[in-house]
């Protein structure tokens, strides 16, 4: 009951702080639950799929679409598609399914940042609507019980305003920061990777280059 009496003290602009939490909520826990995914798989795939990768095509591409929700696992399948192709095409496909990928990765940032930014700001005006009707109550000329209340039902309209949308901002600021290091640390780990299977492809494309040297001299 205490919640209800404060979400009803807050005034007006507890309904957009509400439904701002429960965005903030909802899009927190998809994206713990992505984030969760790729952290306990990613490094165990990419793993088993550069020390296929030389010796065996097949299932190096079968790995990667069984784990096609994995960022890196799409990476890998684009650039695989081009595995025929020299050095330099091969590192374009990369880079371009990297970029591909990063709005992903990013998902909900701005969603995120509209709550940060907009939630102290509604608090605000919850507190401004709070002192103006307490001021509007005031009459010095009485002593009645009902303006005093009227008076003190403002003031709690104020502070209770500015206290859920510094709540909810701060709330929501947290896994934010925390998503935008997952997120500069998964950009890190893409790189990694890519630099390694271009290296593997760098040394199987040079390879049959040489191979098909070897048979021409032959000949």
């Amino acid at each position: 009951m205490l919640l209800v009496e404060l979400f009803w003290a807050g005034g007006a602009v507890m309904f957009p702080l509400l439904a701002f939490s429960i965005v903030a909520i909802a899009l927190i826990v998809e994206r713990m639950v992505f984030w969760v995914r790729v952290n306990r798989r990613q490094k165990k795939v990419v793993r088993d799929v550069l020390r296929t990768y030389a010796h065996n095509f097949d299932a190096t591409l079968l790995k990667l679409k069984q784990n096609v929700d994995l960022p890196v696992a799409r990476i890998f399948l684009e650039a695989l598609e081009v595995n025929h192709f020299p050095p330099h095409a091969f590192r374009l496909t990369l880079e371009g399914a990297t970029q591909a990928e990063l709005p992903i990765l990013r998902r909900f940032n701005t969603v995120f940042d509209t709550i940060v930014t907009l939630s102290p700001l509604l608090g605000l005006l919850g507190t401004v609507t709070g002192l103006i009707r307490s001021f509007a109550s005031l009459n010095l000329g009485s002593v009645g019980s009902d303006s005093a209340l009227q008076v003190t039902g403002g003031i709690s309209e104020a502070l209770v305003s500015t206290a859920a949308g510094l709540l909810v901002a701060v709330f929501t600021l947290l896994f934010s920061n925390v998503f935008r290091g997952f997120y500069r640390r998964q950009v890190a780990a893409i790189q990694e990777y890519s630099s390694q299977l271009e290296v593997l492809h760098l040394s199987n494309h040079e390879g049959f280059e040489g191979f098909k040297s070897l048979a021409t001299m032959d000949s």
